[in-house]
């Protein structure tokens, strides 16, 4: 096997070692009142595409407002999605663009990658918004969230799924791209 085989076959397998080193990372987190499940999400993945940029603080500050902490609640009834979906939506765009900004005829395809994902996440979980996935408004009862251990108990599966069907979506774009 060539080097550059290998170095693509070893992004998808350092994407299985982050989902090991995430089962006993993430739960403590729940415990850190700056928490952030999109920031968690988003990081993870920017750590396994070894992107400079990704070292930096802006992808964890861009992400940090699309947590369910964050979840907005239209006049409606309208409910922002679950963090883990933000965040792994943005990664899609991140590991399809490569380290170009995506072609206008390319635009498509991330987005019929972000509906396959929400739609795999919903059937895993039955939803995509926030408060049905945790059980809770967060902006009002943060506390029982906290006392129920919401984040240990179900958030944190949330991130996992999350990590792991963006490879799966996005292998192809990964070797390509990130190998």
């Amino acid at each position: 096997m060539s080097n550059q085989n290998t170095l693509k076959a070893d992004i998808i397998k350092r994407f299985e070692e982050k989902l090991i080193e995430l089962k006993d990372m993430l739960p403590p987190l729940g415990k850190n009142i700056g928490n952030s499940c999109a920031a968690d999400t988003i990081n993870s993945i920017m750590d396994l595409l070894n992107l400079e940029e990704g070292k930096s603080s802006y992808f964890n500050n861009l992400a940090i407002p699309f947590s369910g902490f964050a979840h907005f609640k239209g006049k409606n009834g309208w409910m922002g999605p679950c963090g883990a979906i933000s965040g792994a939506l943005a990664a899609i765009g991140i590991i399809m663009g490569g380290k170009e900004k995506i072609k206008d005829l390319e635009v498509p395809k991330v987005y019929g990658k972000a509906v396959r994902f929400a739609k795999s996440f919903e059937e895993e979980f039955g939803s995509v918004m926030c408060e049905e996935l945790c059980g809770f408004d967060l902006n009002i009862d943060l506390r029982q969230y906290v006392k129920t251990r919401s984040w240990e108990n179900k958030c944190c599966n949330f991130i996992l799924f999350a990590v792991d069907k963006v490879s799966k979506i996005t292998k192809k774009e990964l070797k390509q791209n990130w190998g």
